[in-house]
């Protein structure tokens, strides 16, 4: 029998694939691979600039992620046979710049700064002239930044798309379907031993991995609940940014990430309506009014995609990564870091994770939740 994977966005996807490096049998089932938050995602890997005072936990395994994230690029566009290699994804790594707006901003931007050296991370602080140096576009209203210089982003469109591929080459069966339940045994005690999919076709597996993102929580008692969140693209000819810019306007949170193609991501919302993925004009108009502020130049261009995404959030935001009983394995409740923390969560699961990494595996394991139904 094989192991299935439940679940086709980016940290499925990489399980699977890593699996199937590793020579193991497995099967992916998703009705929309590649879709919902992975397809929505904006593609930060920046674990220094998003850290906040309460998740020092998710920036440990953000750093451990990130250090995999090269080699995972190269490897994968070689299996995908990109020919670009790692460029192939779009994998970057010119940092982030956060940057405050008002005084108030600056302030609590000033506060965060000293959090980060108390914490040993490496970021340069600058005034606003510095900033405006570095990126000619900002508003000459922003008032400073830090510098966040290893933190990195990728195309997760194009990872996903890459990840098929490289599946496809490794002739990995992918079943366009809905997983209504996990099938279970009484001896030995409640054993998962494969899946039901909608129409009733049932799937045996050796293992099941539970990768379904914001819907985990319907097949198995795991705190994972929706959190939506609009985004949207904009196009140009020429990049308007160099680097991932993030920023603060009146307390307010918006991000701006360039692609290689001249692309620009805008986002997102946090916005807690259970399942609903609806694009609002509210919405966009928020987006769109903070990222103005910082880069006034925003406005000039073209609406390439809007979108709404569903991430898969957790009472401590942190994932679930681990064994949950005899015969399932749970990869979710990965919020707004999937993409991030696709390379680390794929080598746990695949048991490729040691030493300082495999020592991580306790801050995201589904222990902490007690027991798994």
């Amino acid at each position: 029998m094989v192991e299935v994977i439940v679940g086709g966005g980016v940290v499925g996807l990489s399980v699977a694939w890593r699996l199937a490096r590793a020579g193991r049998p497995v099967t992916v089932v998703d009705p929309d691979p590649a879709g919902g938050a992975s397809h929505a995602a904006a593609g930060m890997l920046a674990p220094v600039s998003e850290v906040t005072y309460t998740e020092e936990p998710l920036l440990r395994l953000g750093l451990a992620s990130l250090r995999r994230w090269p080699a995972f690029a190269a490897e994968l566009a070689a299996d995908a046979g990109l020919p670009e290699g790692a460029r192939g994804v779009d994998l970057r790594a010119e940092g982030t710049l956060d940057v405050a707006f008002g005084a108030d901003d600056l302030a609590a931007l000033d506060e965060l700064a000293a959090f980060m050296d108390k914490l040993g991370l490496p970021v340069e602080r600058l005034t606003g002239r510095e900033c405006r140096r570095l990126e000619p576009m900002l508003a000459p209203s922003v008032r400073g930044g830090l510098l966040a210089a290893g933190d990195a982003w990728v195309d997760p469109r194009r990872v996903t798309a890459a990840l098929l591929a490289a599946l496809e080459r490794r002739e990995v069966p992918l079943v366009r379907a809905r997983v209504t339940a996990l099938l279970r045994e009484d001896e030995p005690a409640d054993r998962v031993t494969g899946v039901r999919l909608e129409g009733g076709a049932e799937l045996p597996a050796t293992t099941v991995v539970l990768a379904a993102g914001a819907w985990s929580a319907a097949l198995a008692g795991v705190p994972v609940r929706p959190v939506k969140g609009q985004i949207l693209r904009l196009r140009s000819p020429q990049p308007l940014l160099t680097r991932c810019v993030r920023g603060s306007v009146h307390g307010s949170p918006v991000y701006l990430v360039p692609r290689g193609d001249g692309e620009l991501v805008v986002g997102a919302t946090q916005e807690e309506l259970g399942f609903d993925t609806g694009v609002t004009a509210g919405g966009l108009y928020e987006l769109l009014r903070d990222a103005r502020e910082l880069v006034p130049g925003v406005t000039e261009l073209e609406v390439a995609d809007v979108v709404a995404g569903l991430r898969p959030g957790t009472p401590d935001n942190v994932p679930i990564v681990g064994p949950a009983g005899d015969g399932l394995v749970l990869a979710t409740g990965h919020h707004r870091g999937g993409v991030l923390l696709a390379p680390l969560t794929a080598a746990l699961v695949a048991g490729e994770a040691g030493g300082e990494e495999g020592g991580l595996a306790a801050l995201c394991s589904p222990a902490r939740f007690g027991e798994i139904a």
